[in-house]
């Protein structure tokens, strides 16, 4: 079992869950919070350029007990209310990091897929007709954005868009492709990029960063083995903050 939470946890095998079975619904986690863990895709800066400045952070999280899928929001909930936590965790307002100052009520909690082992989720963008034979994103007009162009269409459109399809509707769902998305719409600076590569090669050092693999001893093929949660966590019946965590810091 992976005790650590930054934002991700390792699912329960069969046998560790039959060794838990006599744990009881009220179960409690307590957290550490972890600052010498550091995520590489926060140190280099060339990576996320200007268009991420400020709207992205990571933290990791050490947690006492062990984790079953069927306890995500009691999980969740320990994690929000845990002193640590509370104590380092920031949600982004008003363009501004502030200290979560109010206690959670309760959390909406939602399981992210995440399966996927490759970046061949994107091919079809490549030849679609988004790109132009030199690898250039094609412009287009929007009567909004000065800068828009066909990938943020494909990102943005209603589902009428003629590229909206490219990516499946399983595949959109995808932790993989949410981040994508998240990094192809930048910023609070939006300097967006003329080519593809440095989304995909952006989009790839975050996931390996944020996500656990390993190789099935049977089979010999590698798959994932974090679970990741989108939790939407109330300080009162009408306010929220939503986060990612595996296992919360943010990552939308």
């Amino acid at each position: 079992m992976r005790a650590s939470a930054h934002g991700f946890c390792r699912p329960t095998t069969a046998k560790e869950a039959a060794n838990m079975a006599d744990e009881t619904v009220e179960q409690t986690f307590s957290f550490a919070f972890l600052p010498s863990k550091k995520f590489s895709f926060l140190q280099d800066k060339g990576t996320l350029a200007l268009s991420m400045l400020g709207r992205i952070s990571a933290q990791s999280y050490s947690f006492d007990q062990s984790f079953h899928s069927y306890n995500c929001e009691k999980f969740a909930l320990c994690f929000f209310r845990d002193p640590d936590v509370a104590a380092n965790l920031k949600n982004m307002e008003v363009g501004v990091w502030v200290p979560l100052d109010k206690p959670v009520v309760f959390v909406d909690v939602e399981v992210v897929p995440c399966t996927k082992v490759s970046m061949e989720l994107f091919d079809p963008i490549s030849s679609c007709g988004i790109l132009r034979p030199s690898g250039h994103i094609v412009k287009c007009f929007h009567d909004v954005h000065s800068d828009y162009d066909e990938l943020r269409q494909v990102m943005l459109q209603e589902e009428d868009s003629e590229h909206y399809y490219v990516v499946g509707r399983e595949e959109r769902g995808e932790f993989l492709f949410r981040l994508f998305k998240h990094l192809c719409l930048g910023g609070e600076i939006c300097q967006y990029e003329d080519t593809l590569q440095p989304y995909i090669n952006t989009t790839k050092q975050v996931y390996k960063d944020l996500i656990s693999v390993q190789k099935d001893s049977e089979t010999k093929k590698i798959g994932v083995v974090s679970m990741v949660l989108k939790v939407c966590a109330y300080v009162s019946y009408r306010l929220s903050v939503c986060n990612f965590i595996e296992t919360n810091k943010l990552i939308s």
